[in-house]
């Protein structure tokens, strides 16, 4: 009987180490695949703001990180001084955000759609959801932006969706040059969202896998995932205006991330919630409103 016992103690052990042995290299791989974007297998845009059906008036633009990171994106310009530099969002490309251009061209604002490293056709292969480069790409694209014939650099707005969001929160929070902002289903933080996010994006529960790969990708990314907050953040765009969007029906990032935002955001700031309304699907879902809503917005707000 005791040999029995202990055959079966013995059984138990390895079967738990094999599969917690499992579990490991799958979230270390969840981990790296979250934290990479390889060219190879990177979504790359296939059509620019002068294809059909936007025809927009554009220029490639290429600018260089302090790095030495080289990024392309596009710059849409109108016969105004106002400019607003938009940010798209995580392993997005480009051509995502033509839209958002042709609204706000058609109300006479300059455009810069700008791209971060590892997405699109920007160089580099590893994200690091504003810990370590993305910051630096966007002042690259703003000192671009904002150097631009009859651009005023006192008359600038930022609108980002979904990481991009979060990344111009994050940019705005310590620059003065953005005038007013707009993020449209930001995630308020990394530790809010991870549960809802591990879901989307690798089909896994969130416990046991969530800790786990919070824990691989704080060692392949080099940075506490805890410092990935946006509610840090969001408070010091005041005195200038916030706007944050935010659906009821996002599964990417926690449908309570747009309220996270607006609570700890200082004044003047607004929230725009609609239950029906997917992760960054504003535009598709109300346009008529999204265009009054975000173009007001901005119009209220640069001068």
């Amino acid at each position: 009987m005791a040999r029995l016992r202990k055959i079966t103690t013995w059984t138990a052990g390895v079967a738990l180490t094999a599969a917690l042995g499992g579990s490991g290299y799958v979230t270390h791989s969840e981990a790296h695949r979250l934290l990479t974007n390889p060219v190879s297998t990177r979504r790359v845009s296939q059509k620019t703001p002068g294809d059909d059906p936007w025809r927009l008036p554009f220029v490639d633009a290429t600018v260089t990180a302090a790095d030495g990171t080289k990024l392309r994106g596009w710059f849409v310009p109108a016969d105004s001084p106002k400019l607003i530099l938009v940010q798209h969002g995580y392993k997005d490309r480009l051509q995502s955000m033509i839209g958002v251009a042709q609204v706000l061209h058609r109300h006479g604002y300059q455009v810069l759609l700008m791209c971060v490293r590892a997405h699109d056709r920007s160089d580099g292969e590893m994200l690091s959801l504003g810990q370590r480069g993305e910051i630096a790409d966007m002042e690259a694209w703003a000192a671009y932006g904002e150097s631009r014939p009859g651009v005023d650099p006192t008359k600038v707005g930022m609108f980002g969706v979904s990481m991009g969001g979060s990344l111009a929160i994050q940019y705005t929070a310590s620059h003065q040059d953005v005038r007013a902002l707009v993020a449209d289903s930001a995630f308020s933080s990394l530790g809010d969202t991870i549960d809802t996010s591990v879901r989307f994006f690798t089909g896994l529960p969130p416990f046991p896998f969530g800790p786990m790969i919070r824990f691989w990708a704080e060692r392949e990314g080099g940075f506490s995932t805890s410092s990935v907050d946006a509610k840090q953040w969001v408070g010091k765009v005041s005195p200038r205006p916030v706007l944050i969007m935010q659906g009821g029906a996002d599964v990417v990032v926690s449908k309570t991330s747009g309220q996270k935002l607006f609570d700890a955001a200082r004044e003047p700031k607004q929230l725009w919630y609609e239950d029906a309304v997917g992760h960054g699907e504003f535009l598709k879902m109300m346009p008529a409103e999204f265009e009054q809503r975000v173009v007001g917005f901005f119009d209220a707000n640069i001068k």
